[in-house]
């Protein structure tokens, strides 16, 4: 599987000193195990009941990243200066260790994610989840996203192709960060194109899982539930989230995941 063996060493060396530190990857998932660290099982969302898939494991179908360890507790009104730290100055080796500091309101990011299968460029808005914007610009800016893969790509029952699913280390759907953040409001719908962070069941076990939404009905299924903080929508390269899906299968552990080759931040 081609993944960046410098970006792995580094997020391997981080790993262990997250476990050490008993970030609570166990068996939650990342979207993720708490959101956050555990392997997605194999659930399949029931559209007509409207079910929301829980993974096994007792994880819901979207987990992100890893380890519960301390949950952050920084709030999200963070000042422009620090929140400007969190993210775009990080450097590489240095990914936060608790919740970075929130996006400050009205501003914008952009991510861009490239991967064998083509670009996809993200629109980060603050005012969608501040928090959650935070986290994910400070985790692409360190290089943390370098090297993961999109390790679930399911299909609804109906067969309509539902998100892909990416941000974690281990690729497995158990790991993150080592870290989580505090939970935000949805104020906004899904669609195809919303870019939203993974949790699991558990309250504020976001991590560094996230997903994409590949069609409009999509949006039905995840607003029953409604809690998957959204970040942003793909400004362009849905065609490479097509791509990915394809190419993995449409299943929920596809056996060779595409990866991300390198997550890049810009201001705006």
């Amino acid at each position: 599987m081609p993944e960046p063996s410098k970006g792995k060493r580094r997020r391997g060396s981080q790993q262990q000193q997250r476990n050490a530190k008993g970030s609570g990857a166990g068996s939650g998932p990342d979207s993720g195990g708490n959101v956050t660290n555990s392997i997605p099982g194999l659930p399949w969302l029931a559209v007509g009941a409207i079910a929301i898939v829980v993974l096994v494991g007792g994880f819901l179908i979207l987990r992100p990243g890893s380890g519960s360890g301390a949950a952050a507790s920084p709030s999200a009104s963070a000042s422009a200066s620090d929140s400007a730290s969190a993210g775009a100055s990080a450097a590489v080796g240095s990914c936060p260790t608790s919740q970075p500091p929130a996006l400050p309101a009205g501003q914008t990011r952009t991510v861009t994610l490239t991967t064998p299968k083509g670009a996809m460029v993200i629109k980060v808005e603050a005012d969608l989840s501040p928090i959650a914007a935070g986290n994910f610009v400070a985790l692409a800016s360190c290089s943390f996203y370098d090297g993961t893969v999109f390790h679930r790509t399911p299909t609804l029952q109906d067969g309509t192709p539902f998100v892909i699913q990416g941000g974690d280390p281990d690729g497995t759907g158990t790991g993150g960060p080592g870290y989580t953040i505090k939970d935000e409001p949805v104020t906004t719908p899904y669609k195809r194109g919303t870019v939203a962070m993974a949790r699991t069941q558990a309250p504020d076990s976001v991590g560094s899982q996230f997903f994409i939404v590949l069609d409009d009905k999509d949006g039905d299924v995840l607003s029953s539930a409604n809690t998957y903080q959204i970040i942003g929508n793909v400004a362009s390269g849905m065609e490479t989230a097509d791509a990915i899906y394809v190419a993995s299968g449409g299943v929920e552990l596809p056996k060779n995941p595409v990866p991300i080759t390198t997550a890049t931040v810009a201001n705006p």
